[in-house]
């Protein structure tokens, strides 16, 4: 499953640079499937919708740091666990419970992201 920052999150900042897919954000800040991937063309969200992978998308939040389900694997095939969780001073990275992912899932969205 992906992972989210909770509420408890104080803008440190210490996740978004660990975070191999670029899955981490600026509260407020616009994200795209193609920053930190590979990923061109056209791509299919994890709500089924299609998006250009340039296309800027609204931020999940305003006021703290977020990370986009459509790109976390919670560091699979890079880190042994999830780096934004292993950093964060406060635990704010926590699992999310809407998006139930297997490993084998995490694994194969890694390889979308970084053909």
């Amino acid at each position: 499953m992906a992972l989210k920052i909770t509420d408890e999150c104080i803008n440190c900042g210490a996740c978004e640079p660990e975070c191999p897919n670029n899955a981490i954000y600026e509260g407020g800040v616009e994200w795209a499937m193609a920053d930190g991937t590979t990923v061109k063309g056209s791509f299919s969200l994890l709500d089924g919708s299609a998006v250009d992978a340039d296309a800027r998308i609204a931020p999940i939040a305003a006021d703290t740091y977020y990370i986009t389900a459509n790109k976390c694997t919670e560091c699979q095939g890079f880190h042994e666990e999830p780096q934004c969780a292993a950093v964060c001073p406060v635990d704010c990275c926590v699992h999310d419970e809407l998006y139930q992912e297997t490993v084998e899932v995490l694994l194969a969205k890694k390889e979308r992201l970084h053909a």
